[in-house]
């Protein structure tokens, strides 16, 4: 069952960049860290106990496509799951369109898995399961 909110994915030309913005608004920068196989390169700065996780596109991929559209800002809500993989079942036996039919490997060895914005009103919505080690 889903938790609560886990962060807030901002897509950006340039982390480095963006990581001094958000800095000035008392950020502070926790993890970073590049997924090759998702063309994206990903940093996560804490405000207390609110995230916000930075995308920066390495190269043709999703991100990258978003950003030529749309440009910079909001890409993404993720909310913490229990179990992804039951929520994401939850979610398209009660009429949601998935976009990850199951659960894969996400930013911090994190088990994630996206939702269409169609069924979400508008908004990227990524369900993330903690994998604990």
């Amino acid at each position: 069952m889903t938790r609560g909110i886990s962060h807030v994915g901002v897509a950006v030309p340039s982390i480095d960049a963006a990581i001094g913005a958000y800095a000035r608004l008392g950020f502070v920068l926790v993890h970073r860290e590049e997924l090759p196989e998702r063309a994206v390169r990903v940093a996560f700065l804490a405000l207390g106990a609110d995230r916000v996780e930075l995308l920066e596109p390495t190269g043709e991929g999703p991100v990258a496509r978003f950003l030529a559209r749309r440009g910079p800002g909001l890409h993404h809500l993720a909310l913490r799951s229990d179990a992804v993989a039951a929520d994401l079942a939850r979610f398209e036996a009660d009429g949601g369109i998935a976009i990850d039919k199951a659960p894969r490997p996400g930013a911090e060895g994190c088990a994630v898995a996206f939702l269409d914005p169609a069924s979400t009103a508008g908004v990227l919505v990524e369900l993330v399961e903690a994998v604990t080690r």
